[in-house]
């Protein structure tokens, strides 16, 4: 028995990334979901965010801000948690790797792409229910999905359109999640090195700091993507069985040709609003896990 005791740290310290990655990222979730509505209904064209804000509360109440919160929280279950786990041991062997010298900002962002694509191939069905889930009220009755929750959404996806249905779209999820953890990922580990080491600021002032150069680099990076990603995964086929968009790439030239490029940043005030935030909250949730978890001893 005595010989087993060395494990249990080791093991812990081998899972706690991942673990602390998921609570955090959960937690920021309850508190943004509303936004993240209002930013899908945005991107469907059903007009500006107070627009939207009013006519949900008014036609659908205040519960319809929260549709597709559980499968909000299962994406932060396993995309999250994925990303800032593999990120952070990917940084750390890098670390280790450089004689324990900070790492340049170039292999920040390769950890960053790396662990958005490993966080989004395991994301991507909580993530596919999820837009579903949110733009279900924006269809025609005759074509609503009535999803009762995240599991009822990934079984129906199963048996109606097949286990390989859950990756629709993940082609775009995957670069999305690479371009929005570059941006947030690397930025974030570089501004906790400057705030701290050349403006000399606290603890709390470093990671409030860094959590918003990191938040708005996130959603600058990754809105095209998430556009992209979005018009994907709400098509419905037509009454020949056509799709609008063959895949990603023909929705990006469609969309260039038919408003430029300033149309993927379509809702881009209420994106930045939404992701910002969300990436902030997660830093800082993730901080004062940290924080509790060392004044325990674990």
């Amino acid at each position: 028995m005595a010989e087993e005791k060395p494990k249990t740290p080791k093991v812990w310290n081998t899972v706690k990334p991942f673990v602390n990655g998921g609570a955090s990222g959960m937690l920021a979730t309850c508190v943004i979901q509303p936004v993240d509505m209002i930013k899908v209904r945005i991107q469907l064209g059903q007009g500006s965010g107070y627009r939207v804000a009013k006519n949900m509360l008014a036609q659908e109440g205040v519960g319809a801000f929260y549709q597709g919160l559980s499968a909000g929280l299962l994406r932060q279950a396993t995309y999250t948690t994925a990303r800032l786990g593999s990120f952070r041991i990917l940084t750390n062997k890098a670390t280790a790797a450089n004689d324990g010298k900070p790492l340049p900002l170039y292999q920040k962002a390769l950890c960053g792409l790396t662990a958005g694509a490993i966080g989004a191939c395991f994301g991507s069905p909580a993530d596919l229910a999820l837009i579903r889930m949110q733009a279900d009220a924006t269809l025609p009755e005759a074509q609503r999905r009535h999803y009762k929750n995240a599991f009822h959404a990934l079984y129906r996806i199963v048996s109606d359109e097949g286990v390989l249905a859950l990756w629709k779209g993940a082609g775009p999820t995957v670069v999305r999640a690479m371009a929005l953890n570059m941006g947030m990922l690397a930025s974030y580990d570089q501004s906790v090195e400057f705030c701290k080491d050349t403006l000399g600021l606290s603890e709390g002032a470093t990671v409030v700091g860094a959590s918003a150069v990191s938040g708005f680099f996130a959603a600058a990076c990754s809105l095209p993507f998430d556009y992209v990603k979005t018009q994907i995964q709400k098509m419905q086929p037509d009454a020949n069985g056509k799709y609008q968009y063959s895949g990603s790439m023909d929705c990006f030239v469609k969309t260039f040709k038919d408003g430029g490029p300033l149309k993927f940043y379509t809702g881009f005030p209420v994106y930045c609003v939404r992701i910002a935030p969300h990436v902030m909250m997660t830093w800082i949730f993730l901080n004062q896990i940290q924080k509790f978890e060392k004044s325990i001893g674990i």
